[in-house]
């Protein structure tokens, strides 16, 4: 390899891709520093452990680009894949004026497509000096080459084999896990896979998906993150990945490291897996903030780059970072610089890797304007703009997290047309319905009905509904804790959301008792049904339908362990039949599917929904408002343009306290399709009786008989 100056490129000929690009005769190399007085390129041994090189880059390149410093390495192709490098950035010390450029920290390059090393989380690591742990002021000497996060020079991939599923999206239903603690216990897997890439894409894993019916997997983060300083003082590890610095690189903690693989080709041989199966691959990405965390936290990457192009500073005292977040930082994808990484790091993922959407974690902060403007939410924000209009993106399912803790940080069913919400309200309305028995029916009906209020204006399938999600207690945990549980964490039980509309049954964690047992087990089938039975698209957290339990911790970010890993030798069998059961019947029946919104007369695509009182008569305002989880009974009819013998079906809510007996509508007689009750769960299929009687806290489907 030719380590000598490397050429400096002709303006006319800047790369078309920042980072580092395969092209004929060598390595292009391109980084934008616009406010940089000097780049160097550092070059490192296989390791990644010894500088073998180091060559700064001319000036010109970046006068004629706009801020893109770029060079071409003359190597062949044999020598450059593999190469491992990262960036020296130079310029002004000024944190008062937002620029923090500190030679002595080799930087991780943030369109690095395969990232070396690990954050190990020590002072080295701080672009400024610390004297007995505060700040002095001035930058940090101490150079941190050998221990850096470095990128490594990779090939393409190549093409795509399997074409992507098209999944009806009123038929979606998605199932949130995680790749390692999806995987970690599982015996069916050998040993060398389990909580791999590789673990979740052996058939073992794929064919549970399949049984239970999923159709779309959504991955929480994987891309290459940095565990915080914090945990890894504890012992700790930020498990759940939101803390991200390789935008566009696999996490390697979850390679195999299986002979003739890497990261890259294992995660992609993952994906191609999943589509051969029929499952779509959702990835939980984390654009809004980053790794570097607040202003006393260490420089990787963005922050020794490009502080003031990536990042929201405060307008008063740009020392200091806008924190909408939580975790220290946000990105201001309003900076062109900042939208170019985050869109070219979405391309990657759906081009090269073959993902079929997102999930935006904390989404709003991508969409709020500046701070000097208040930092408001834009529904035409420059990343929803782009995003609309990229041929590549547009068709690819989108979800938004639609909260952060910024100036109106609650934006449910503010998010562009097309785009899929979490919905927190259906799960709130859920909980204290079915467990604490609070709440109208006219809430609960609302939720049931799709959440209109707020998601309306967009198609039926627009609300994401769960009843648990990563962030808060597993369903087990929800029925078995009435407090939270997270001394594990190491921050003093603080750590966690307090309101959690959970019902422990009268004794906190686990237990023997039959009758508190059978209540718990009722108490998630009746929300597992609620869930399925709603209009929208329901989502399932992993290990919920195997009774995974996290010991009461709501908030196991950090826990790498058996606390977050799902134990499959002590799955709960039974609901993991339940669960199938439910979803076969959602498959089945078209008017549980999210095809239209529902109607309240017999026009339009949508079913008809009729609601009554346990009695059976229509609901009245004072009905409606009644309080205290009373039931509730909805008939959904086909619509018009149906087949005449499309089956009609009736749902019957009792979420309180006391057994009630429902006074089925109509004529026509009703056999039952399922019933969360004990003793009628293998009862499908048989007549029923009107009144029908209905046990505390149950649900019931029940389909017309077309005999």
């Amino acid at each position: 390899m030719n380590l000598a100056q490397p050429s400096p490129v002709a303006p006319h000929a800047a790369p078309a891709e920042l980072g580092a690009s395969l092209v004929p005769g060598g390595v292009h190399f391109a980084l934008a520093a616009p406010e940089a007085t000097a780049v160097e390129l550092c070059l490192y041994d296989p390791e990644g452990r010894h500088e073998t090189a180091r060559l700064a880059l001319s000036p010109d390149t970046r006068d004629a680009t706009g801020g893109v410093w770029h060079a071409l390495l003359p190597c062949s192709d044999d020598e450059a894949i593999g190469l491992v490098y990262g960036w020296r950035v130079h310029g002004p010390w000024a944190p008062e004026q937002g620029l923090r450029f500190n030679p002595a920290k080799l930087l991780l390059d943030p369109w690095a497509r395969e990232v070396l090393g690990r954050y190990d989380g020590s002072a080295l690591h701080q672009g400024d000096e610390r004297v007995d742990g505060l700040p002095t002021g001035r930058p940090c000497p101490l150079d941190n080459g050998a221990s850096a996060l470095k990128a490594r020079v990779v090939a393409d991939l190549p093409p795509l084999q399997q074409p992507r599923p098209r999944i009806d999206p009123a038929r979606r239903v998605i199932y949130e896990l995680h790749v390692k603690g999806f995987s970690a216990l599982n015996p069916a897997l050998p040993p060398a896979l389990r909580g791999s890439y590789a673990g979740l894409a052996h058939p073992a894993s794929i064919a549970h998906l399949q049984a239970l019916g999923i159709t779309t997997v959504s991955l929480m983060p994987v891309a290459f993150r940095a565990d915080e300083a914090r945990l890894q003082a504890l012992g700790l590890s930020n498990h759940w990945g939101y803390s991200t610095v390789g935008w566009s690189a696999p996490e390697t903690r979850y390679w195999s490291g299986s002979p003739g693989s890497s990261p890259r080709t294992e995660f992609r041989a993952m994906v191609e897996a999943l589509h051969a199966a029929g499952l779509e691959v959702v990835l939980d990405v984390v654009y809004n903030h980053s790794a570097e965390t607040d202003e006393l936290g260490p420089t990787l990457s963005l922050r020794g780059i490009a502080n003031r192009h990536y990042y929201q500073l405060e307008p008063d005292n740009p020392a200091r970072y806008a924190n909408w977040t939580g975790c220290g930082n946000c990105l201001d994808l309003n900076q062109p610089l900042a939208l170019r990484l985050v869109m070219d790091s979405l391309r990657r993922w759906v081009g090269e890797f073959g993902v079929d959407g997102f999930r935006f974690d904390l989404a709003p902060v991508l969409a709020r304007e500046p701070i000097r403007q208040q930092g408001r939410f834009n529904p035409q924000a420059p990343l929803l703009a782009a995003i609309a209009q990229d041929p590549l993106l547009r068709p690819r399912l989108m979800i938004a997290e639609p909260w952060d803790i910024g100036p109106g940080g609650y934006q449910l069913g503010a998010f562009p047309s097309g785009w899929l919400e979490w919905n927190d309200r259906f799960r709130d309305e859920m909980r204290a319905q079915w467990l604490l028995h609070t709440g109208t029916r006219g809430a609960l009906a609302h939720r049931l009905a799709g959440s209109s209020a707020e998601l309306g204006r967009r198609p039926a399938h627009s609300s994401v509904n769960f009843v648990t999600a990563h962030d808060g207690f597993t369903l087990r945990d929800l029925v078995s804790y009435q407090h939270k549980h997270n001394l594990a964490n190491g921050e003093d039980n603080r750590d966690g959301h307090s309101h959690n509309l959970s019902l422990n049954n009268g004794i906190e964690g686990d237990t023997d008792q039959p009758e508190v047992l059978r209540r718990r087990a009722l108490q998630r089938r009746s929300l597992l049904a609620a869930l399925c039975g709603a209009l929208g698209t329901p989502m399932l957290l992993a290990g919920d339908e195997l009774g995974h339990s996290q010991q009461g911790n709501n908030n196991a970010y950090c826990q790498d362990n058996p606390i977050s890993w799902i134990d499959w030798q002590q799955a709960d069998t039974g609901l993991c039949g339940f669960v199938r059961q439910l979803l076969a019947l959602r498959h089945e029946l078209g008017l549980l599917q999210a095809a239209g919104w529902w109607r309240h007369d017999a026009q339009g695509p949508g079913p008809q929904a009729l609601w009554f009182s346990p009695a059976g008569q229509p609901l009245g305002d004072a009905d409606w408002a009644q309080t205290g989880s009373a039931g509730l009974m909805l008939l959904l009819l086909p619509p018009r343009d149906r087949a005449p013998r499309t089956t009609a079906v009736l749902m019957l809510l009792n979420p309180g306290p006391l057994a009630l007996d429902f006074c089925l509508p109509g004529a026509a007689p009703w056999r039952l399709a399922l019933d969360t009750e004990t003793d009628r769960l293998n009862a499908a299929g048989t007549p029923v009786p009107s009144p029908f009687p209905l046990a505390a806290g149950s649900l019931a489907l029940l389909l017309a008989d077309p005999s």
